[in-house]
């Protein structure tokens, strides 16, 4: 016969249980909504899996007397693991990197000698390369992997704060690098600043933020990886690669 505390384990173990079994279908939902965001290389069957291993983590450890609902709570945990399947995947080459790096130089470097935001054209001269080989690097960086400033550099390293202090001056510290990118988008053309709200605040992905604006599917690849490369170059100062 179970003791009260082993029938209340059990009781435990059987309510994780159902809120896996009753939120398979948002794993999917998520999975789903992520991929339109990704290239096809990426497969929707690894983020499926990805974000079950999420919802079995956030079943485990859900606490109902924190407010948010189960679903709510699953949704942030499962969406968190697969980002990070997509970032330790990453399957962009190591050319690309390079490419953004040399980009993001030329728009610092054109932009501290001009004093206003370097233009398309003025960037892909410095480079060397045709405006079309400059939009398809655009499209490339735009598409290879989700944008995560505190997640990973050019080249895929991780990235931290530049500072080593401890605690509580790296917490100052982060704050001010979230003041600094909030500053810095704030700055950025205005239509650069509607493609980075819709894309990161509403998650629409690339053809939905075209048709909200009424232009192409190409056109906003470019304007979110030029949106991007001046936000890189302006916060190349606090950030650095771990060591």
């Amino acid at each position: 016969m179970f003791t009260g505390c082993a029938m209340y384990a059990e009781a435990q173990k059987d309510q994780r249980d159902q809120r896996i079994v009753d939120n398979i279908g948002l794993v999917k939902r998520i999975a789903y909504h992520l991929i339109s965001r990704l290239p096809s290389s990426v497969q929707v069957d690894d983020m499926v899996q990805a974000g079950m291993v999420g919802l079995i983590e956030a079943a485990k450890h859900y606490d109902p007397t924190q407010g948010a609902s189960f679903e709510t709570y699953a949704g942030i945990r499962v969406r968190g693991a697969m980002l990070d399947e997509v970032r330790h995947g990453d399957w962009s080459p190591r050319s690309l990197h390079r490419k953004m790096r040399e980009l993001n130089q030329a728009i610092r470097e054109i932009e501290n000698a001009t004093g206003r935001d370097a233009k398309d054209h003025e960037v892909a001269d410095k480079l060397g390369i045709s405006l079309d080989e400059f939009h398809r690097i655009m499209r490339d960086s735009a598409s290879a992997r989700l944008f995560s400033l505190e997640q990973a550099d050019d080249e895929g390293h991780p990235i931290s704060l530049s500072t080593g202090e401890k605690e509580p001056f790296a917490a100052l510290q982060k704050e001010g690098f979230q003041q600094a990118l909030a500053k810095c988008i704030s700055e950025l053309p205005e239509r650069e600043q509607m493609v980075m709200s819709l894309y990161y605040n509403e998650e629409l992905n690339l053809k939905e933020i075209g048709q909200v604006l009424d232009i192409s599917e190409s056109r906003v690849c470019q304007i979110h990886g030029q949106a991007l490369a001046r936000v890189r170059s302006k916060l190349s100062d606090w950030t650095k690669p771990e060591s």
